[in-house]
């Protein structure tokens, strides 16, 4: 297991985020399967929001989401390189298809979601959570061209030439 001073169970992120530390807390999630450029971009603008806390898919979650070849890192390393974000300040790993009992738990001030994404289209039962804890919904900007699947499907055709 790689050392973690970033990694927190949700019972000690929520610990800590009840201690109300000064400034927005904001909270960001998903799978970070090959953390790339367009993951940077996004995490920077969420961070520019507060203090920035990433709720990270665990491998079985990113297996159900993304199929059996995926995650290309194992849930410890990218957290581990998701820590090594200076603008990081916490990473929690979840296991349940969607962030609804995270969203209860920590309460955030801002929950930030790239904008390939509307209000309509977030899931349901994460809208009702951030409506329940009165949480803002904030959309980062997408850097074009960036997407683990597209940098997949890139380094499949290179090695396939």
């Amino acid at each position: 297991m790689l050392p973690n001073p970033k990694l927190y169970s949700l019972e000690a992120a929520s610990a800590i985020r009840k201690q109300g530390r000064k400034g927005a807390f904001v909270l960001t999630n998903g799978c970070f399967d090959m953390l790339h450029v367009g993951h940077i971009y996004a995490l920077q603008q969420a961070a520019s929001w507060g203090s920035l806390w990433v709720a990270l898919n665990s491998d079985a979650s990113v297996r159900s989401l993304k199929g059996p070849t995926r995650p290309i890192f194992t849930e410890q390393e990218r957290a581990y390189m998701l820590a090594a974000l200076s603008y990081v300040s916490g990473i929690i790993i979840f296991d349940t298809p969607r962030l609804d009992h995270e969203i209860r738990e920590l309460r955030p001030d801002i929950y930030a979601k790239s904008s390939d994404y509307t209000l309509e289209t977030l899931a349901p039962e994460e809208r009702v959570a951030l409506e329940n804890v009165h949480a803002e919904i904030r959309f980062t900007s997408i850097l074009p061209g960036f997407s683990t699947t597209q940098l997949i499907e890139k380094i499949t055709a290179t090695h396939s030439a």
